[in-house]
């Protein structure tokens, strides 16, 4: 293996622990989703693990359970949508912007 190949090596071997690095800190990252004005709350850690839910007790109609799912339901996916670009921004740091096949940001 040339010199050359060894230094792309050393690069890739460096990228990967950035990146392993960049993982530990997204599981601690908090972001937030809310829906109802706030009456749904969903936290999830940069890595899209949801890691609480708070619901309003206002909001709990057993005769429209229907909202509230839907309310949940609007409140994850806002939440995941704001760990996505939070990894993504994170990654974008690691990479120079570039978008790398295979990475999942």
């Amino acid at each position: 293996m040339g010199k050359g190949m060894g230094d792309i090596m050393k690069q890739v071997q460096k990228m990967q622990a950035k990146m392993e690095e960049v993982q530990a800190e997204l599981e601690d990252e908090r972001v937030e989703g809310t829906a109802g004005g706030g009456m749904v709350k969903v936290v999830a850690n940069g890595q899209q693990i949801i890691v609480e839910v708070k619901i309003e007790k206002e909001v709990v109609d057993p005769d429209d359970v229907e909202m509230l799912e839907d309310l949940i339901v609007a409140a994850v996916n806002q939440a995941q949508q704001k760990a996505q670009e939070l990894a993504a921004d994170k990654m974008a740091g690691l990479t120079g912007g570039m978008k790398i096949p295979g990475l999942p940001f």
